[in-house]
Parts: structure tokens; C-alpha cells; sequence
């Protein structure tokens, strides 16, 4: 078995992005008491384990669409490169799937002292939902990734059900104040996504994936992710002010340094006219998202 083109095709870049919603839910529920070690560890593993098979299906359905050509502008995917083979990368899937399966169960089965029989049910079939989400992003007749629906899919799991299922996990009810950071880290997770797409613009139009770029098109696209950028920061900002001034902890100001960088990042975006040179851009955002979460959740707690 070649592991580099397995690791390859996990994209171990894309795991810090997808973890940063358990760390800010794990942050807020530390902060009140509810820190369980096991719970954050097996919240870890099986978002990974969601991650990777996302990635395996990704590498599968734009192989299979014909999207992952020559004329892409990334990195070179494994099937496209010959390095794994379809059917291979099927069988990758279903492990993948199987493993974080099992870790979810494990996980809903560790927290269930603190949760009642309908919210047991709910997260079991939430566990069902994220594996089929994260398979029929591009694999399948109906994916919704080519339908436009990615952005929408992305804020719903990388930031409020990681946020605020993780939160809920601890044994915590619903708190208002726990909805702006989830939103927030749905909104730059979103705006990951959206460099992939700005980046693929015109490979997506020819091969007819039909992302929320190709549909509102490069300029527009750029005014988009401003929104999510901005948005984001604005929320974000707000949490921490409120935080701080709750628990009297000027620390958390910290974690607004990342989002600094943020908005850097987003001048360049907008003096870009080759969408080529935006690839850089998508491992900036995704890490700077990542250190903005790791420092909230360790000034949260200071």
C-alpha cells in the first residue's frame, strides 16, 4: 500500500480547519466546568474521521465528473495522478466511513450520561448525516457540492454542529452566546471553500460544477468572501468583547490577532486577478481560522 498517497489523499491541510469548531465548543464548555477529556478526544477523532472520508469521496467524485483534469489549478488529486485507483479509493471510503462511525458511537455512547433519550437519538442520526454529507459532496448523480449547496453545507457542519453539538455534548443547554462563534467559524470555514472555488472558476465552469462562483462569477465572488471574512470577524470580535467583559480576562483579546491577518488576507484577495494565485491562500485562512480557535478556547480558560 503506497501511505503517501494515502496521506496525500486525506489532505492532512484541511484537518486543523476542521477541528477548530470542537476546540471553540470544548473552550466554552471548559470555561463553565464541563471539561471532559475523553469527550474532547473522541470529538477530535471522529470530526478527522469525517474530514478524511469527505477528502476520499472528494478525490473519488471529481475523478469520476471528470472535474480533476489537466487544467486544474491545485494540487494534483491521487486517482487523477494514478497513484490510487477508484476502486481502491471506494473500498477507502467505506473503511473510513466504518471507523468514524464507530468513533461517534463511541463518543455519543460516553456522553450519554449527559444527555436525555431524544438527544441521544438526534446525535445517532446526526452521526448518519455527516458521513452522508460528507460522501455526496461530489460523488453521486445528485451531488450537492455541484448544485451550489457546498457553502451552505460547510456553515452547517463546520461550524454550527461542531460548535454547538460538541457544547451540547458536555451536558450543556443551548446558550445564545455560543451561536456567534459557532456562526463565525462557519463563516470562515465557508470562506475556505470559497478560495477553492474562486481558485477553480473556470475549470468548475467548463466541467459543470456549478459552485456559488461559477453561478455569481469571479468579482462577485470576491464581494462574497468579504462578507464571509467580515461577518465572521464582526461575530467574532463581539465574543470576545462580551467574554472578556463577563469574566473580567483581558487575555481572550489574544485571539483576535489571527483575524488581524484575516483581513490582510483579504486585500490580496481582492487585488487578485489571476485566480491561479489564490491557492496560496486557502492553508493561510484555514490555519489562521485554526489559531484563532486554539487561542480563544486557552484564553477562555486562562
Amino acid at each position: 500500500m503506497n501511505i503517501k498517497a494515502w496521506l496525500n489523499a486525506a489532505r492532512l491541510r484541511t484537518l486543523p480547519l476542521s477541528v477548530s469548531g470542537i476546540i471553540v465548543g470544548s473552550g466554552l464548555a471548559a470555561a463553565l466546568d464541563k471539561w471532559d477529556g475523553l469527550i474532547f478526544t473522541l470529538a477530535m477523532f471522529t470530526t478527522i474521521g469525517f474530514q478524511v472520508v469527505s477528502n476520499f469521496a472528494n478525490d473519488l467524485g471529481d475523478s469520476q465528473k471528470g472535474t480533476d483534469n489537466e487544467k486544474r489549478v491545485g494540487p494534483k488529486r491521487t486517482i487523477q495522478a494514478g497513484h490510487i485507483s477508484p476502486l481502491s479509493m471506494k473500498r477507502g471510503i467505506v473503511i473510513t466511513s466504518f471507523l468514524s462511525g464507530l468513533s461517534a458511537i463511541y463518543l455519543i455512547f460516553i456522553s450519554s450520561k449527559n444527555l436525555n433519550s431524544q438527544s441521544l437519538f438526534f446525535f445517532l442520526i446526526l452521526a448518519g448525516l455527516c458521513i452522508l454529507a460528507a460522501i455526496t459532496y461530489t460523488v453521486g448523480k445528485n451531488a450537492y457540492g455541484y448544485r451550489g449547496l457546498g457553502d451552505i453545507m460547510v456553515f452547517i457542519f463546520f461550524g454550527l454542529v461542531s460548535v454547538l453539538g460538541v457544547f451540547r455534548l458536555y451536558g450543556l443547554s443551548f446558550e445564545w452566546l455560543t451561536l456567534f462563534p459557532a456562526i463565525t467559524i462557519g463563516l470562515w470555514s465557508t470562506a475556505v471553500l470559497n478560495l477553492n472555488n474562486l481558485r477553480d472558476i473556470e475549470n468548475d465552469r467548463l466541467s459543470k460544477k456549478n459552485t456559488m462562483i461559477v453561478k455569481l462569477g469571479y468579482e462577485k465572488g470576491k464581494k462574497y468572501h468579504a462578507f464571509l471574512i467580515v461577518g465572521g470577524a464582526v461575530l467574532w470580535w463581539t465574543t470576545v468583547y462580551l467574554l472578556a467583559k463577563l469574566s473580567m480576562n483581558p487575555y481572550l483579546f489574544l485571539s483576535l490577532i489571527p483575524s488581524v491577518f484575516l483581513l490582510i488576507h483579504l486585500k490580496k484577495v481582492f487585488f487578485t486577478m489571476d485566480p491561479a494565485k489564490l491557492d496560496g491562500e486557502l492553508k493561510k485562512v484555514a490555519l489562521l481560522t485554526f489559531f484563532s480557535a486554539l487561542l480563544f478556547s486557552l484564553t477562555l480558560n486562562y
